[in-house]
């Protein structure tokens, strides 16, 4: 009794916050389907975190456990971006264009944040240069899908742009956000990138030389054993583990068991996408949004909504238009000829949010950043996802009108 009257007192229990998690994550996509999906399920998530959360009316928090799901959400997010992710839009002319643009634009951010918060060390400025330079592709993926752009030259862009935009600033988060030196974090990050090449040839050579464990997980698939599911999560749980003891973000770890886990299924063995999307967007993900807009100090965003618009405009500027201009005068083979199509592309390369989250809690928690511009900078990422893909889609419906 007494323990129930101290929980009580101190915050809702993890079983009470995870409820209240859970009604947001059932309604979320019920709400962007009444809003004919013009606000995407992602922002739902954030604002019923917001709502719930201990800077709202403090139904939830992260106490009791809720923020280790929360981090498994981030690391399935990362897992499932690193295997939706085609290694190809990262190569070729095109894919050189995209990682130069991508370069441009953190240095172009980097300048614009040290210029305008000069009272701030410059680690912060890194931080914060990258938050504005990431691309949300596994966010964009079903809005560009819906709109019928994914196998046009228009989608194709986004695609390679996309795929800079989520593994550039991972990256960049490992090697710039640490308490290392640049050249003693290229050489840890070095070391992790060799570890988990041996973490992932280990299940392929098995899968070559033994093929009867290949025939054992597809008989092992279903049922109550779900035996490749609980070994990609084995894979994601290794490699987020070989990161923290690298001393680098988690995100790289289950970004990179992604990769690994496309290249295994790639070669045809089980197919375990559909289930993994099961257990990550029906459980885990939603968790984990939620639980970055329960992080959101709504009366420090409310209380600075000039920074807030700010920040939206400049993500806009430091993201999109470099794209803008790498796509109108740097000529790779495939340039969008429509002036158009240009500015939906420079648009969607602007919208990011996963990422932002990922940095803001990476920097918040080095005491790199303060919770309110954490929030603040959080709250422009969701403003993007919900601005920036609305306004491309109705560009493009006015090009469809005219053609």
């Amino acid at each position: 009794m007494l323990l129930a009257q101290a929980s009580s007192e101190s915050g809702p229990s993890a079983i009470v916050s995870l409820f209240w998690i859970a009604l947001a994550a059932m309604l979320a996509p019920l709400i962007a389907r009444l809003l004919r999906g013009y606000v995407p399920d992602v922002v739902v998530l954030l604002l019923c975190g917001m709502a719930i959360g201990p800077f709202g009316l403090h139904w939830a928090d992260s106490a009791g456990g809720v923020d280790l799901l929360a981090e498994l959400g981030l690391g399935m997010l990362f897992l499932l971006a690193g295997y939706e992710l085609d290694p190809a839009l990262l190569r070729g002319r095109s894919g050189r264009v995209a990682w130069s643009t991508w370069v441009c634009c953190l240095l172009f951010a980097l300048v614009f944040v040290s210029l305008s918060a000069t009272d701030a060390d410059f680690t912060t400025h890194i931080a914060v240069a990258i938050a504005m330079t990431s691309t949300a592709l596994g966010t964009l993926l079903p809005i560009v899908k819906q709109t019928g752009e994914l196998d046009r030259p228009l989608g194709r862009a986004i695609l390679a742009h996309g795929a800079v935009g989520e593994l550039a600033p991972v990256v960049a988060m490992s090697l710039l956000l640490t308490s290392h030196s640049v050249g003693a974090a290229s050489v840890i990050l070095l070391l992790f990138l060799l570890a988990a090449a041996l973490v992932g040839l280990v299940p392929h050579r098995i899968l070559d030389r033994v093929p009867g464990f290949g025939r054992l997980l597809s008989e092992l698939s279903g049922g109550t054993a779900q035996l490749p599911v609980r070994a990609v999560f084995l894979l994601l749980m290794i490699l987020m583990a070989v990161a923290e003891v690298f001393d680098l973000d988690v995100v790289l770890g289950a970004f990179a068991a992604g990769l690994i886990l496309r290249r295994l299924i790639a070669a045809g063995h089980p197919d375990v996408g559909p289930s993994l999307e099961t257990v990550g967007y029906g459980v885990l993900i939603p968790i984990f949004f939620v639980n970055s807009g329960m992080g959101i100090d709504i009366g420090a965003v409310a209380a600075k909504p000039v920074l807030w618009v700010v920040f939206v405009v400049s993500i806009a500027v430091a993201r999109g238009l470099p794209v803008w201009l790498s796509e109108r005068f740097v000529p790779h083979g495939a340039n969008l000829d429509s002036g158009r199509e240009r500015v939906q592309l420079a648009l969607y390369a602007a919208t990011g949010l996963p990422i932002i989250v990922a940095v803001t809690q990476v920097a918040t928690a080095a005491g790199l950043m303060g919770q309110e511009l954490a929030s603040t900078l959080v709250a422009s990422g969701a403003t993007t996802v919900l601005l920036f893909p609305m306004v491309a889609r109705v560009i493009g419906s006015a090009r469809a009108r005219v053609a």
